[in-house]
């Protein structure tokens, strides 16, 4: 039995990744990670201060999340994970994951990104750092193994899109 591809809901801090992404794993039954959750202290805390993560500080957690994704798979699931995926190199860690990896772009408009970090309860990452990350983003190039999605609409008419643009892929069927 052929696996389809782990999914890597990826995008900058408030664009509802995790939203998103839990109701994918529930859709497609699939098991689900929050790569926050798999952040090192050190991370947390940096966050927390406001100071953005360096390549250096995310190469140790962007290992845990990818060996995440490769235990899955092994196990025989193909698994749901969010992960910020920020730069081209880091999701180059990720696709190295055994079973192979699709990306989901969530894309918001900067105004409404800010809007709903205010708008957050109990999460690390402070808006401030937002900024950060729109700088750091770099969006799917056309040869990476992914979808664009807009996800400024309703959680479940961006899930609908979402799995839509996916198609069979989702799956596990041939395309």
């Amino acid at each position: 039995m052929t696996l389809p591809p782990h999914i890597v809901v990826m995008g900058v801090s408030g664009s509802g990744k995790t939203t998103v992404a839990t109701r994918l794993a529930d859709a497609l039954g699939r098991p689900f990670a929050e790569a926050d959750d798999l952040h090192p202290a050190a991370n947390v805390a940096k966050m927390a201060a406001g100071t953005p993560l360096t390549d250096e500080d995310r190469a140790p957690w962007l290992a845990t999340v990818r060996d995440w994704l490769t235990n899955e798979a092994r196990q025989g699931h193909a698994a749901v994970v969010t992960c910020s995926a920020l730069r081209r190199v880091y999701r180059d860690v990720l696709r190295e994951a055994a079973g192979g990896v699709t990306f989901v772009h969530l894309d918001v408009d900067p105004d409404r990104l800010a809007e709903r970090m205010r708008r957050r309860k109990g999460h690390f990452m402070p808006p401030s750092l937002l900024q950060s990350q729109l700088d750091t983003l770099e969006p799917l190039e056309p040869d990476e193994d992914g979808v664009r999605v807009a996800a400024e609409g309703r959680p479940d008419d961006v899930v609908a899109e979402t799995m839509r643009r996916l198609g069979a892929k989702a799956h596990g069927h041939a395309q």
